[in-house]
C-alpha cells in the first residue's frame, strides 16, 4: 500500500526518523502529497498500455477479427537523497542552552531534502546529473504539453487576458484525468489570485495537512516553493518564442499506488534517519539523513504542463 510521508511518519516507531519525516511532509507542498510505494531492489520495471486491440461486431456464425494491444515497457530506478549534519560536541555542550544544537542541524537538514526532491520533481535531468531522477519537465512531452500562446501570454492584463488564461487552465486540466493540485510559482499565483478575484469567483480548499490553499474549480493551486538556495523551483525565466521571463503551470494526478494512473513516488527501505555519534577523525556528532528513492509516471495522462505564463 502507497503511503504519504506523514502517513508513514504516524506509523513509525523510531522517534527521530519520525520527526524529520513530519519535517519534510510539513514543509513543502509535494511530500505531504505524493504517494509512496515500497519496492523490491533498486529498480522497478513496468509496463504502460500502448495500443489498445480492437472490438467489433459480428454476425451469427461469423468469426472475430483477431488483434492484439502493444504494451511499452520502462524502468525506474531508485536514486540516493540525502546528506550529513555535523555538530561540534564543544557547540553542543556549550550552546544548547539556547536550542538542541544538533536537533536544529537535523531539521535544517530535513528541509533541504525536501528543498531538494522537489525541486527535483519538476527540474531533475540525469542528463545533467546522473545520480538525480528525471522530473516532470523532462518527461512530459507531446500532447501532455500545451501552450498559452507563441511568446506566451498574460494572465491579469486585462478581461479578455483573464478568460483566455482561464481557459487555458481548463485546457491543461483536462489533460490529467482526476487532477489532483496544480503546481506554479509565486508570481503566477499572485496573479491568478489576483485573476480570479476580479472575475468574482476566488475559491480554496484545504490540503491533506490542514493547510487553506487556493483552488480553481476544487483543484488545489500552490506555489510549489524555492530550492534551498532561495530561488523559484519553477523559475519565471523560460523561454517562450521572443519572451524570457514566461513560466509554466503543472497539473499532477497522484496515484494510489504502483500501476495505478498518476505519479508515485518509490522506495525501498524508507527515509533511514541514523545517529552516528561522535565521529573519531574530529571532534563532531553526525546525523545522516539517507533516503533510496524515486518517481513513477503510470499511464498515458498522468501530469501535464502550461508553458509560456507570464506573470503580468
Amino acid at each position: 500500500m502507497a503511503l504519504t510521508l506523514a502517513q508513514a511518519a504516524a506509523q513509525s516507531t523510531d522517534q527521530l526518523g519520525r520527526g524529520v519525516m513530519e519535517v519534510i511532509a510539513t514543509s513543502g507542498v509535494v511530500l505531504d502529497r505524493l504517494p509512496f510505494e515500497t519496492i523490491e531492489g533498486n529498480a522497478y520495471k513496468y509496463y504502460m498500455e500502448g495500443t489498445l486491440s480492437g472490438a467489433e461486431f459480428r454476425a451469427v456464425n461469423a468469426a472475430y477479427a483477431e488483434s492484439t494491444g502493444t504494451l511499452t515497457s520502462a524502468t525506474e530506478s531508485l536514486v540516493i537523497l540525502g546528506g550529513d549534519a555535523d555538530v561540534d560536541r564543544f557547540l553542543q555542550a556549550t550552546r544548547s542552552n539556547l536550542f538542541d544544537q544538533r536537533a536544529t542541524q537535523t531539521t535544517l537538514k530535513a528541509k533541504s531534502v525536501q528543498a531538494k526532491f522537489s525541486d527535483s520533481f519538476i527540474n531533475g535531468n540525469t542528463a545533467t546529473d546522473a545520480n538525480s531522477f528525471n522530473g516532470l519537465k523532462a518527461r512530459l512531452t507531446g500532447g501532455q504539453v500545451i501552450s498559452s500562446g507563441v511568446n506566451g501570454a498574460a494572465i491579469n492584463t486585462d478581461t479578455a487576458s483573464r478568460q483566455t488564461f482561464f481557459d487555458q487552465i481548463d485546457a491543461l486540466i483536462a489533460l490529467v484525468p482526476g487532477v489532483d493540485v496544480l503546481y506554479t510559482n509565486a508570481a503566477v499565483l499572485s496573479k491568478f489570485r489576483s485573476a480570479a478575484r476580479r472575475e468574482t469567483f476566488s475559491q480554496s480548499t484545504v490540503d491533506s495537512i490542514g493547510r487553506t490553499v487556493d483552488a480553481y474549480n476544487g483543484v488545489a493551486i500552490v506555489d510549489i516553493g524555492n530550492k534551498a538556495d532561495g530561488t523559484p523551483i519553477i523559475p519565471q525565466t523560460e523561454t517562450q518564442g521572443t519572451n524570457t521571463a514566461a513560466s509554466s503551470v503543472y497539473a499532477v494526478n497522484f496515484g494510489d499506488g504502483l500501476g495505478d494512473q498518476g505519479v508515485v513516488g518509490l522506495t525501498n527501505g524508507g527515509m533511514q534517519v541514523m545517529d552516528l555519534g561522535q565521529l573519531e577523525t574530529k571532534p563532531v556528532f553526525r546525523t545522516r539523513i539517507e533516503w533510496y528513492t524515486g518517481v513513477a509516471l503510470f499511464g498515458t495522462k498522468p501530469a501535464a504542463r502550461l508553458t509560456g505564463v507570464l506573470a503580468s
